[in-house]
């Protein structure tokens, strides 16, 4: 389970999210969607979670960029 707060980590990058980049969750949208902060914190992109895993679709790189949790 993902919460707000938690971090992120990219496992398969692209241009906007290089592999290793650790990003933190912002807000839901509803159970499948919610916000991926990006740098200042005041911008984000938009997440899914379902059954094959977290990532960002990106429609201009024809790329989805895949996340895990960090578990501490």
């Amino acid at each position: 389970m993902i919460n707000t707060g938690d971090e992120l980590i990219c496992t398969d990058g692209n241009n906007c999210y290089v592999e290793g980049y650790i990003c933190t969750i912002g807000n839901f949208i509803n159970e499948r969607f919610f916000e991926v902060m990006t740098g200042n914190k005041k911008e984000c992109w938009y997440a899914r979670k379902d059954n094959e895993g977290i990532y960002v679709a990106f429609d201009a790189f024809k790329r989805v960029v895949w996340f895990d949790k960090l578990e501490y």
